[in-house]
């Protein structure tokens, strides 16, 4: 649950200002491509077509959740680009994330909710409902899993 000075926002990819997009992919870049030594295409084009969900503390972007309609990367709508950054994990931010972003999709979609999760966090997001629905593979040279949680 977020504290007293921490926001949780929703907004429309054409509502983002300037400075907040550039939060997002600045928090994105350095979790995804720097701290995990990833070098892939964060921006992948679905953006644009995607709610943001953030967690911030006074400006600053604690954690972060991409929310996918049907269609864009799933036939199902999913979460992606869940990440925290390093000094504001431990405390609950992306767990309130996620459970804002699938109260989301039930209120929009009432479908399942499917994700592609690094296999290392099966256990993890087993804790929201979601259930292995694939084989092990990589996905920009890490191992993956796709998931699913009923509507």
């Amino acid at each position: 649950m977020p504290h007293l000075n921490e926001l949780i926002i929703l907004k429309n990819f054409s509502d983002l200002s300037n400075s907040e997009l550039y939060k997002i992919l600045e928090l994105r870049i350095e979790v995804f491509t720097v701290e995990q030594d990833c070098a892939y295409q964060d921006l992948d084009d679905k953006d644009k077509d995607c709610q943001h969900l953030w967690l911030e503390d006074n400006g600053e972007i604690l954690s972060y959740v991409r929310i996918n309609p049907p269609g864009i990367r799933f036939p199902e709508p999913s979460l992606g680009r869940i990440v925290t950054k390093a000094n504001a994990r431990q405390k609950g931010h992306a767990e309130t994330l996620i459970i804002k972003g699938l109260e989301i999709i039930k209120a929009d979609y009432a479908m399942p909710t499917k994700i592609s999760a690094q296999s290392y966090l099966e256990n993890y997001y087993s804790k929201f409902g979601f259930v292995k629905c694939s084989e092990e593979y990589l996905e920009d040279n890490i191992p993956h899993i796709e998931m699913i949680k009923d509507a």
